[in-house]
Order: C-alpha cells, then sequence, then structure tokens
C-alpha cells in the first residue's frame, strides 16, 4: 500500500439537488471526473439559444420530461432531423454540431457531461438571460 488516501466517495441524489434548482437554463455541478469533466444538473423550459462547443462533446441524459434537439448543417442554415429525448435516454453532441435544446411539454430536467470550463452558450457568446456561471452544488 502506498500510504496515499482517497477519501470517502459519497453518492449524489440528483433528485434532491434538482429540488434545490430554482432556474431555468442554468447548470449546476455536482461532481467532476479526473479535475477535466464537470457532471452537472439542470432544469430547462423553453427554446435555448443555437451554438455549438467548437472544442468538446456535449452529453445530456433526460432524467424527466422530453427534450428535443434540433441540430443545423455547420456553416449553412439548413435544418437536420430533430433528435427527440425522454426520461432515461441521453444524447451525445460531436464538437462541433450547431444544436438548438428545445422543450415542448414544459419543464425538463437534465444531467449533463463536458470539459470543466465549458460556456454553455458555445461559440453564441454571452447571451442576455442564458449564459450562466456554473454554480458549485457538490456540497
Amino acid at each position: 500500500m502506498s500510504g496515499k488516501k482517497i477519501g470517502q466517495p459519497t453518492k449524489v441524489s440528483t433528485s434532491a439537488k434538482l429540488e434545490k434548482i430554482n432556474s431555468f437554463w442554468s447548470p449546476k455541478l455536482i461532481g467532476s471526473l479526473n479535475n477535466a469533466y464537470e457532471i452537472k444538473l439542470a432544469k430547462l423550459s423553453g427554446e435555448f439559444v443555437w451554438h455549438s462547443h467548437l472544442d468538446t462533446d456535449e452529453l445530456f441524459f433526460v432524467l424527466a420530461g422530453k427534450l428535443t434537439i434540433r441540430f443545423r448543417e455547420p456553416g449553412a442554415n439548413e435544418e437536420l432531423e430533430d433528435v427527440k429525448l425522454v426520461a432515461g435516454e441521453l444524447l451525445i453532441i460531436p464538437k462541433g454540431v450547431r444544436h438548438c435544446p428545445v422543450t415542448e411539454d414544459g419543464e425538463v430536467s437534465v444531467l449533463l457531461m463536458e470539459p470543466s470550463g465549458v460556456i454553455n452558450t458555445g461559440d453564441a457568446g454571452v447571451v442576455e438571460g442564458l449564459t450562466n456561471a456554473v454554480e458549485d452544488y457538490r456540497q
């Protein structure tokens, strides 16, 4: 044994964390992997902004509700086929793919995973009311 302590792993109740979230499109940090990837929870309602993440993939895992993610051909306004997700389904959006999450039937709860420091509005830049610093909910 090397003598290095690991610290006690702790479980996370996503339902308890979601109860504390009272704003939409504002991801909350609930964990990290290798100090390189962030695990976040968010509540969504309505339509987000069209954007892409040029240097990273993005994972959406729907915990509750129905989420539609619209896609466009990179560099064009040509619409691609929407992907509809329900609770228990996930989608990985490859880097550089333009997308726009939309809820059509009320509130949706999602778990997100992406590299640390990724801005939720991606290449759309700062968008009033949508670009949010990630608040730490690990405690």
